[in-house]
């Protein structure tokens, strides 16, 4: 089976975004540390609107200058070590004011939000930004907050800036808010990698684009529930090492994961690390082609990160790969 460890490589978007250092610098210095030593390539998905909000900002605010080149110079060492440096776009950057600390505006969270023309010159600026930090071609994507639908809207953009690889959708993946929506439901239930055209959910031979999705299993509410329970034990290995705060599911939602089996990501961030294992036993067990976790540097605990490298140790003979293996 081929593994894909995959990062989105944020701050938080809640009533507080927390620091460059907690939430992207020191998380993603101790998961190289796991992974470097064996040679495995991680794939990070940058969320280079922040960076050039930092951009925008740091003449005015020199402290901004000071995390634009930590993330930079960080970014720069994992593209030259041969990690996978690709595109992860939060729009709502673009609205996103700095004074002596973060204005954010989420109002505008997806990329549908946006016009066409405003649409492509985002795509177009942040791919020109990231290529030029890591050196090397952008052509993946991963929407911010899941959000990629509708995708209609994105398909002759991303053909132009040479955008041909999604790994956005996870099976089984559905959600609605005020800020994100997507729906999954039509993935196809027995692959781990498929063409589309309109839509990176529905398969299509013929498609330009390739998607490889996430991996999702059921989680049952008991777990959510150990989940809320290790929440409030605070035991420090549980702590994360971001320092900032996220957007909150709807209670709908939270009822949901506390009451009924849900699908979910296969996840190296915080607990849900635990389940590790198991999906990867379900993806064996179903043959699946490929395994893609997924990770925020920002949710990592001393947990997580432990299980994470249980995981690698136990899984060595497996071929762990990035997205340029596909192309």
């Amino acid at each position: 089976m081929n593994i894909l460890i995959t990062l989105d490589y944020e701050l938080f978007f809640g009533s507080k975004v927390g620091s460059v250092d907690k939430c992207i610098i020191e998380p993603t210095n101790a998961i190289l540390e796991i992974v470097d030593p064996l040679d495995i390539k991680l794939c990070v998905f940058v969320d280079v609107g922040f960076l050039l909000r930092l951009k925008k900002f740091y003449v005015q605010y020199p402290e901004l200058k000071l995390e634009y080149d930590k993330v930079v110079t960080q970014v720069k060492r994992m593209s030259n070590d041969g990690h996978d440096i690709q595109l992860h776009v939060h729009p709502h950057w673009e609205d996103c004011e700095y004074e002596q600390g973060w204005k954010m505006d989420i109002t505008r969270y997806r990329l549908d939000m946006f016009s066409n023309e405003e649409v492509n010159d985002i795509i177009f600026r942040y791919k020109n930004e990231l290529e030029q930090i890591s050196g090397k071609p952008v052509f993946a994507y991963r929407a911010g907050g899941w959000s990629i639908q509708p995708f209609s809207k994105l398909s002759k953009i991303f053909k132009k800036n040479g955008i041909v690889l999604d790994s956005t959708v996870f099976q089984g993946g559905l959600y609605t808010s005020n800020f994100q929506n997507f729906n999954f439901l039509s993935a196809p239930e027995n692959k781990s990698l498929w063409k589309f055209e309109e839509d990176p959910a529905i398969e299509d031979e013929k498609g330009s684009f390739l998607e490889i999705p996430i991996a999702s299993i059921k989680y049952p509410p008991f777990f959510y529930w150990k989940f809320a329970w290790n929440k409030l034990k605070k035991n420090a290995i549980h702590d994360s090492y971001g320092d900032g705060a996220a957007v909150t599911n709807t209670k709908g939602k939270i009822l949901e994961l506390m009451m009924k089996w849900t699908y979910g990501v296969v996840s190296i961030d915080g607990y849900k690390a635990s389940a590790l294992e198991d999906g990867f036993k379900i993806f064996r067990k179903k043959k699946m082609e490929n395994l893609v976790l997924i990770g925020h540097p920002k949710a990592f605990s001393d947990f997580s990160l432990n299980k994470t490298k249980q995981f690698i140790d136990n899984h060595k003979d497996e071929r762990f790969c990035t997205y340029r293996d596909y192309i």
